[in-house]
């Protein structure tokens, strides 16, 4: 007697191994690589700071959980064949939930239109669970099996549409994946990792613009690459100070122990400055570079020229032209458009290039061409900062 495998069962066994295969190459490299950095906050501020995220543990952990709760509800729905990727629809909004965390100051968790989206989703769910259910018994009994039947790629199609909705109800907001990739740089005390998130991105925000300040002012490049990203807020937001930016995991306290002294109660952040510099703190150059970046920030062309002739009285850089870029630049603008101004700065190079911007900016009589030629050449100088953002 000859033995004729069941061709039911080698059909379902296929698309079970193939759907697992499917949802796995989905679910850990994106936790690994684009999650990871909002799961570790996530976890930071439920945990109030006492544990740490491992990526590559959280994401082998998470989708070995899924993983079993997809087989719980296969074992209760009992689907196979056509709906058998039916049984992945609650694992994947269990996915959308933990993925969907969106960061509100120092709080998290704010759901938003998921808060009556994914219940409804539900809902329709156990509908299309009851309609398959019924619908299995007048399948037909024999029908092509393998990767290329029709059941194999009706659940392909049903698992990649429930990828495409995790993925599109989940936090993918560019600006708030830098700041916590940048603040996860942070607590490991790559100040040129953290510079490094987003560096071409046009998009930020005063959380974001606070963690670069800092992480320049850590590696002395403050007054010199600022304007090179782009510039969110004023100068009242590049310090927690106000509460205008936060931390969500960096603690503050290391900030303020680099600046020199914590605050006492209330104060905006230039008096802040203020009262760091008549301290004697070995930061009084970054604390120095912190409040003439912020003139900068405001366009106080004015009183930036006063304090940097004050901060820099005991030095030489105004006469050998070793202040940073940007203050030299600053510096090139005053001398430019002010009449009597208090400094005449000079610079053979930046005078030239000044000239030459102003050149550019004759040849358009169109606002908007004329930024957009000024950008190509002028991005990320202080120059196009103060005349055009």
């Amino acid at each position: 007697m000859r033995y004729q495998p069941n061709s039911k069962n080698s059909s379902t066994i296929s698309i079970q191994l193939v759907c697992a295969i499917v949802f796995i190459l989905f679910t850990l490299p994106y936790l690994y690589f684009f999650q990871a950095d909002m799961l570790a906050a996530a976890q930071h501020v439920l945990s109030g700071g006492q544990t740490s995220y491992s990526p590559i543990a959280g994401a082998l952990i998470i989708t070995l959980i899924l993983l079993c709760v997809q087989r719980v509800v296969q074992r209760i729905a009992g689907l196979r064949k056509h709906s058998y990727a039916l049984t992945y629809f609650p694992s994947m909004m269990l996915l959308t939930l933990l993925t969907s965390i969106t960061l509100d100051g120092s709080t998290m968790y704010a759901l938003g239109f998921r808060a009556w989206l994914m219940p409804l989703l539900l809902a329709v769910w156990v509908v299309a669970v009851l309609l398959a259910r019924g619908l299995q018994g007048v399948e037909p009994a024999r029908e092509p099996t393998g990767l290329m039947s029709r059941a194999m790629w009706f659940n392909m199609l049903q698992l990649s549409l429930f990828i495409i909705l995790s993925v599109s109800m989940s936090n993918t907001h560019a600006v708030e994946h830098y700041r916590m990739k940048a603040e996860t740089y942070l607590m490991k005390g790559d100040y040129r990792g953290a510079l490094q998130v987003g560096q071409k991105s046009l998009e930020s925000d005063d959380n974001l613009q606070m963690i670069r300040m800092y992480a320049l002012a850590r590696t002395d490049q403050l007054g010199e690459n600022l304007f090179a990203y782009p510039v969110a807020g004023s100068s009242a937001s590049m310090l927690p100070v106000e509460g205008l930016s936060k931390f969500m995991m960096y603690p503050v306290d290391s900030l303020y122990k680099f600046l020199g002294a914590k605050p006492r109660g209330a104060m905006t952040t230039h008096r802040y400055l203020e009262l760091l510099q008549r301290r004697d703190s070995f930061a009084r150059k970054p604390v120095a570079d912190y409040e003439l970046c912020g003139l900068l920030i405001d366009k106080q062309l004015d009183q930036f020229v006063s304090r940097l002739q004050t901060l820099y009285a005991d030095s030489d850089s105004l006469i050998a032209d070793r202040l940073p870029k940007h203050y030299r630049e600053a510096l090139i603008l005053y001398t430019h458009q002010r009449l009597r101004p208090q400094i005449v700065y000079r610079n053979s190079v930046m005078d030239e290039d000044w000239k030459n911007l102003k050149d550019l900016e004759k040849q358009y009589t169109d606002s908007t061409e004329r930024k957009g030629k000024v950008e190509e050449l002028y991005r990320g100088t202080y120059w196009y900062y103060y005349e055009y953002e």
